[in-house]
């Protein structure tokens, strides 16, 4: 029996098991962020610490104009949040589900 598989559960039983479709919806947009390798890069780099765009700029080769697009992308998804410090905003994973997110996803291409 694979992972996740039970018996005698009816077609029935699925359907009703099965979240809204506007929470898959939901969901699907939210696995859409994870598929711009900028992004996840973006994410990745938050994941090991807190940056400011200035910084996630010269770590990825990009200009600061490019990465505040993505970050604006990825607020909007809540994937990460900014703290104004001064005039400048420190970005940080929004919380330790996003963390979740990736190592999973990591784990799972890195598998033999």
């Amino acid at each position: 029996m694979q992972s996740g598989e039970k018996k005698g559960i009816s077609v029935e039983e699925i359907k009703k098991g099965l979240p809204t479709d506007e929470v898959l919806c939901d969901l699907a947009e939210l696995y859409k962020m994870f598929g711009d390798s900028t992004r996840t890069k973006i994410l990745s780099c938050l994941q090991i610490r807190a940056c400011y765009v200035n910084e996630l700029a010269d770590v990825l080769g990009m200009s600061v104009s490019a990465v505040s697009h993505q970050l604006r992308i990825l607020r909007g998804a809540k994937l990460v949040r900014g703290n104004k410090q001064g005039k400048e905003v420190l970005y940080s994973l929004d919380d330790d589900h996003v963390t979740r997110i990736l190592e999973c996803g990591l784990m799972h291409v890195n598998e033999p």
